[in-house]
């Protein structure tokens, strides 16, 4: 089998944070999501994988590479407009040739990864393999309903009036029938060949589409919201392990992660939550379900609940910082000048609380 990862979106419900970089390389818990899924693939025993990129292929080739740190073979695939799932699984028609593949969405991020959904594929003669989840807003996804017999009645992309609270996960698993099904389909209303319609042709014709019902957690990184609420999810996950400083003064509680070269000074972390490499965390607090990035310092502040990305500095902050979403080289910290003033340069579609 292969591997096919869909990388093209342009992230606009994260902006400003997808500005200047691609949505998958977001890091939840430190770790890009893009490489989380990498890894799920490779766990499951395949080594070739294609990633279809879209305006920020730049970045994601300048991050991943050939793929040799995760030992698997990265081909690119460029997809010029994003024009529907199904067309991504088009234009990455040389690439996939005849063989059985599982196509997976770039930013998201699943419990216990696909290795088991592989092997039930590998060793049954389904045409494809989707997988479902119970949601409360179905309206947002592709939807499937299903008959009393288990199988699949039809599928429906983002229905006003959903028939069931299952929606498509964003990873699949095709045989090369999928092609018959793209080239079978025509544009949505919203121009796009939508990959549910594609499923949907291959149920009309008689090819054996059988669904998973995932019964753990999946987030669809689309949000700061889902964003967080990912973090929170692999940091429960992740291995607690101590490789940086932390001195006599500071208090660090068994579920948290202080990675290589990071140094926790006079300051207490509470799990799970963990310290990117060579972050500085000086007589500070760093509350449950946060990920301090790379290279960040945090000195005399409080935060928690939160992500900080790279290279960031916050400083001297009076108030707990919680719930928040910190991009990359981001400087925060409290002026010395008065009369005392709030003083922000702030993105396009940032969103600011203010005590």
């Amino acid at each position: 089998m292969k591997g096919l990862i869909l990388s093209g979106g342009t992230g606009s419900r994260l902006y400003p944070l997808t500005y200047s970089n691609a949505k998958q390389l977001i890091p939840v818990a430190n770790k890009p999501i893009l490489f989380r899924v990498i890894e799920s693939i490779r766990d499951a025993g395949i080594t070739e994988i294609g990633i279809v990129v879209g305006s920020t292929g730049k970045k994601i080739k300048e991050a991943v590479g050939r793929g040799g740190q995760w030992g698997v073979n990265i081909t690119y695939i460029q997809q010029d407009q994003p024009l529907g799932l199904a067309h991504a699984v088009k234009v990455s028609r040389e690439f996939l040739g005849d063989d059985r593949f599982v196509m997976f969405l770039g930013d998201n991020v699943i419990e216990g990864g696909i290795s088991s959904l592989i092997t039930e594929f590998a060793h049954n003669d389904w045409h494809s393999q989707i997988v479902l989840t119970r949601i409360d807003n179905p309206q947002q996804y592709g939807v499937a309903e299903l008959g009393d017999d288990g199988r699949i009645i039809r599928l429906i992309e983002k229905p006003k009036n959903p028939p069931s609270d299952l929606a498509l996960v964003g990873i699949y698993m095709f045989d090369k029938h999928i092609f018959e099904a793209v080239d079978g389909i025509r544009p949505s209303a919203r121009g796009e060949l939508e990959i549910t319609d594609a499923i949907q042709w291959l149920v009309d014709h008689d090819y054996t589409v059988h669904p998973f019902i995932n019964r753990g957690w999946w987030i669809d990184t689309g949000k700061q919201e889902d964003m967080l609420e990912a973090n929170d999810l692999v940091l429960e996950e992740i291995d607690y392990t101590v490789e940086g400083y932390v001195d006599r003064d500071s208090k660090v509680g068994r579920r948290v992660c202080v990675q290589r070269g990071a140094e926790v000074i006079n300051s207490i972390v509470r799990g799970p939550s963990i310290i990117g490499e060579n972050a500085r965390i000086i007589n500070s607090y760093i509350g449950p379900f946060t990920s301090i990035g790379h290279d960040v310092l945090i000195e005399n502040s409080e935060i928690e609940h939160s992500m900080v990305l790279e290279e960031s500095n916050i400083r001297n902050i009076g108030a707990r910082i919680q719930d928040s979403l910190i991009g990359r080289k981001v400087v925060i910290e409290r002026s010395p000048i008065k009369p005392k003033a709030l003083k922000l340069t702030v993105a396009d579609h940032s969103q600011v609380g203010i005590l």
